[in-house]
């Protein structure tokens, strides 16, 4: 095969439309993760322990943040959607003025279907290794990560939806 013909090839599978691709690149071997505390909206300590049993979309975000303002509502209708016994969106704050601001944005865009939940700023980003805002991991039943993405996602999309829903119809390992 001439070096023109893979390069092309190549180029044709980047080019191919962010939407047909599953949203989050998943990791070949599930991986540890550690998790520090946040509070829900109702002023409770929760760790990641807590969600066990269950897959986590957790999104690491903030109010002050653009494409994670842009991608909220999609997580909302993912949880609308998926949300219950076998899954919840962690959608996680990072703002440093607490709660109020999160409820303000909630009211502000309708968002109807997600908890509140937040967390120290510099904590959370260390041990999650978060670089950039929005960050969403897939986290499978037993607390491992599954997958991680950097930047905004549509949660909705059939994509995204197929490829959550792959990871709860997994049986318990």
């Amino acid at each position: 095969m001439r070096r023109r013909d893979v390069l092309a090839g190549v180029l044709a599978l980047a080019a191919s439309p962010a939407s047909a691709r599953p949203p989050i690149p998943n990791h070949g071997t599930p991986r540890e993760l550690l998790s520090p505390p946040f509070v829900d909206g109702d002023g409770r300590d929760l760790t990641l322990a807590d969600f066990e049993g269950r897959v986590v979309l957790l999104n690491i975000w903030a109010t002050w943040c653009p494409p994670c303002r842009e991608e909220m509502p999609t997580l909302d209708a993912l949880q609308a959607r998926l949300g219950g016994s076998d899954f919840h969106v962690l959608p996680l704050s990072i703002d440093r003025a607490g709660l109020e601001p999160v409820r303000r944005f909630y009211r502000e865009t309708g968002i109807r279907n997600l908890d509140l939940y937040i967390a120290e700023d510099t904590r959370a980003m260390l041990a999650w290794a978060v670089v950039g805002l929005p960050t969403t991991i897939l986290i499978d039943r037993i607390g491992r990560e599954r997958g991680r993405l950097a930047g905004p996602a549509e949660w909705n999309s059939p994509e995204a939806v197929a490829q959550i829903s792959a990871l709860i119809d997994e049986r318990k390992q």
